[in-house]
């Protein structure tokens, strides 16, 4: 469904310019759940961007459903069919959740819709709809409004990079029977999650390490998780990368 061919991305420097993005090819097939996975400052959060079309490669290729959208705007993607989730969700002053909703969707959802949306996020519906996505609201709730529009927009290929950042325990919990119930119900489209935490790894079907903007690891969870996990801590819920990086849960 998705493909990366040879990409690479660099930001221009005072002399010189620095690589980002080294030479990353992979494929997301149809019905996958994929995490992206490896140390801070590899290159993860990029090739989200680069995949939304925030930002633009300097070289390689990304196709979906084998057409060409290296040169597609953000919103030319998005109409194609892919969502993206920020990993700090954008507040909207003056523009209520049910706005929100049916922009994500590109049609006037009537409010009973738009509440299934907010109920399959585990948001009360009726507390939320007519609210504004403004600072009165929680991390964890725009976490969860923001992935609801995710399932409003119904997207070929859902991306969220580390849709756990600066939600609470309660929330993760939450946001993890999220993912689990959007992997059963996947029908058609697939799903790639930025992530260091091992409960999200758990759930992928296939886990890609990015280190050094370049894969390091592609495979099935089954075969790359177990050499992730820090041995006695493991079941704490600790990721080993390089260097001796740990990222608890």
């Amino acid at each position: 469904m998705l493909k990366l061919d040879h990409l690479r991305f660099a930001v221009p420097m005072e002399n010189a310019s620095k690589e980002i993005i080294r030479d990353v090819s992979f494929e997301l097939a149809s019905e996958k759940l994929v995490v992206i996975t490896g140390p801070n400052g590899g290159g993860k959060s990029t090739l989200a961007r680069l995949i939304a079309g925030i930002e633009k490669p300097t070289g390689g290729k990304i196709f979906l459903e084998d057409e060409d959208i290296t040169e597609k705007s953000i919103t030319e993607r998005a109409r194609g069919g892919i969502g993206f989730a920020f990993q700090q969700p954008v507040r909207f002053k003056g523009l209520q959740v049910l706005d929100l909703l049916r922009l994500a969707a590109g049609k006037n959802l009537s409010v009973p819709d738009a509440c299934s949306f907010l109920s399959a996020v585990g948001l009360c519906a009726r507390d939320y709809v007519n609210r504004e996505v403004n600072a009165s609201l929680s991390g964890g709730e725009l976490k969860r409004i923001e992935i609801a529009t995710v399932f409003a927009k119904g997207s070929k290929v859902s991306i969220f990079d580390e849709p756990e950042a600066g939600i609470d325990l309660w929330s993760f919990q939450n946001l993890i029977r999220l993912f689990q119930d959007m992997r059963k119900n996947i029908k058609g489209s697939s799903i790639l999650i930025i992530s260091h935490q091992e409960r999200i790894l758990d759930i992928a079907d296939e886990i890609l390490v990015i280190k050094q903007g370049r894969v390091d690891q592609y495979g099935a969870k089954d075969k790359i998780l177990p050499g992730l996990l820090g041995s006695p801590l493991a079941r704490g819920g600790c990721c080993k990368f390089g260097q001796g990086e740990l990222k608890k849960c």
